[in-house]
């Protein structure tokens, strides 16, 4: 069991960026060897994925962010982060952090909007 710590939501308009980090902590924890993920949740609809990092660093996107989203992890800082690049109105959503899928945060809010 891992506490995790989202930040850096906000509002940005279409086309901006934004950049979500993850803190992960625990007694004991030993980060790398989580699969650390990015999930995300829209008003009425159902969380998805929106990506994945081993602690080898190999990544998965779902399709909707390939070439937009990045996803990073630190595994000295026992953090991960999303970078989103041009962003749409349909990325708005609540985003989540979770580790193995066992943990997870609370959330961030992005909201992309003129």
């Amino acid at each position: 069991q891992v506490d995790l710590v989202e930040s850096g939501g906000g509002f940005v308009q279409p086309g901006g960026s934004l950049r979500l980090s993850c803190a992960a902590s625990g007694s004991g924890t030993i980060f790398s060897i989580y699969v650390m993920g990015w999930y995300r949740q829209a008003p009425g609809k159902q969380r998805e994925l929106v990506a994945t990092i081993t602690g080898a660093g190999i990544t998965n996107y779902v399709d909707s962010v390939k070439g937009r989203f990045t996803i990073s992890r630190d595994n000295a800082k026992n953090s991960v982060y999303l970078q989103m690049n041009s962003l749409k109105p349909e990325d708005t959503a609540v985003y989540y952090c979770t580790a193995d899928r066992m943990s997870w945060g609370q959330g961030t809010q992005v909201i992309v909007s003129s």
